[in-house]
């Protein structure tokens, strides 16, 4: 990504330095916090350390088990002594951390893309907060952890992230790059977008009185959704402001590809169980961060029309 001379955003709250570790509620506050991301990938990682069946992992992350108390299934290596901070390494953070930059860069362009968007739909966009903590932290959907992934929570529109994740997403799922890693942000971002359009409360109030087999499928249909709208910043950010390089799209297509439910059922015990997905296979998270990209149209990323998929 060319991220020279771009602004950072003035929505990130760094809470690294607190422990984090108060009140707040559950870890998992089934429909009111939006399942992240990496829980996919948090529950492959938590099979292949400590032997959980994954399935039983997602259907508890995805709030079909009800709320749990766990421990952080991955930690990263502590960074080596001397070494330069580059996006996906942990770094010591403060004035020229670049990690912190490197988020605050990509929050500010989704900003940019989003309020755009809006104006020209006749809306107005609202910003969310970007928040970055570690190990744990309280939010107004429940305790938020390492071990869920990056997620948002639409009850105080905050995106939150530790950014260990990205260790995870480089060097345990086969996802590398700068871009990779803007995806997933811009993927968060795309569930505040659909929290401010009035689809994201809808899809959670017909799960509430869905089958969990139904449940799921809706739940697919959001993550898809968030999938195509992060396609639809990455092409209003390379329209506008030329931010994408050779390379960076396969990234976020490979990153796409690399957490979709089948490939990480895959992976974790070599049998797929579709009734389970609440991410989408990885052809679908391709297909629709593609649409999103190759179209940049909000009308094209309808994933809740009948045969969609």
């Amino acid at each position: 990504m060319r991220l020279d001379g771009q602004r950072e955003s003035d929505n990130v709250e760094d809470l690294r330095d607190q422990d984090g570790g108060g009140g707040g509620g559950p870890a998992f506050g089934g429909f009111g916090m939006h399942i992240g991301i990496g829980t996919i990938a948090i529950a492959l990682i938590g099979g292949w350390i400590f032997g959980i069946n994954p399935l039983t992992l997602l259907g508890l992350l995805s709030g079909g088990g009800g709320p749990v108390q766990h421990s952080a299934p991955y930690r990263p290596p502590p960074s080596q002594a001397g070494q330069t901070g580059q996006p996906g390494q942990p770094t010591a953070h403060g004035q020229e951390d670049p990690m912190k930059r490197f988020v605050s860069i990509v929050l500010a362009d989704t900003e940019d893309v989003w309020t755009q968007v809006f104006k020209d739909r006749g809306g107005t966009y609202r910003d969310p907060t970007l928040v970055l903590f570690r190990n744990a932290t309280p939010t107004a959907c429940g305790r938020g952890e390492s071990a869920t992934g990056p997620f948002y929570c639409p009850s105080d529109e905050k995106v939150y992230i530790d950014l260990s994740f990205y260790d995870l997403l480089r060097t345990k799922l086969g996802a590398p790059g700068d871009f990779a890693q803007a995806y997933v942000i811009a993927h968060e971002v795309g569930h505040h977008v659909q929290k401010l359009l009035g689809i994201s409360g809808k899809v959670d109030a017909a799960r509430r009185s869905a089958s969990q087999v139904r449940s799921n499928a809706l739940s697919v249909r959001l993550e898809l959704q968030a999938d195509c709208f992060a396609g639809i910043w990455a092409n209003k950010a390379q329209a506008t402001k030329n931010l994408i390089e050779a390379g960076d799209i396969d990234q976020a297509l490979n990153a796409a590809s690399q957490i979709g439910d089948d490939t990480l059922q895959r992976k974790a015990s070599g049998t797929v169980q579709p009734d389970t997905f609440t991410h989408g296979t990885s052809a679908q998270r391709v297909h629709w961060f593609k649409q999103g990209y190759e179209t940049g149209q909000i009308e094209q990323c309808d994933t809740f029309k009948a045969g969609s998929f």
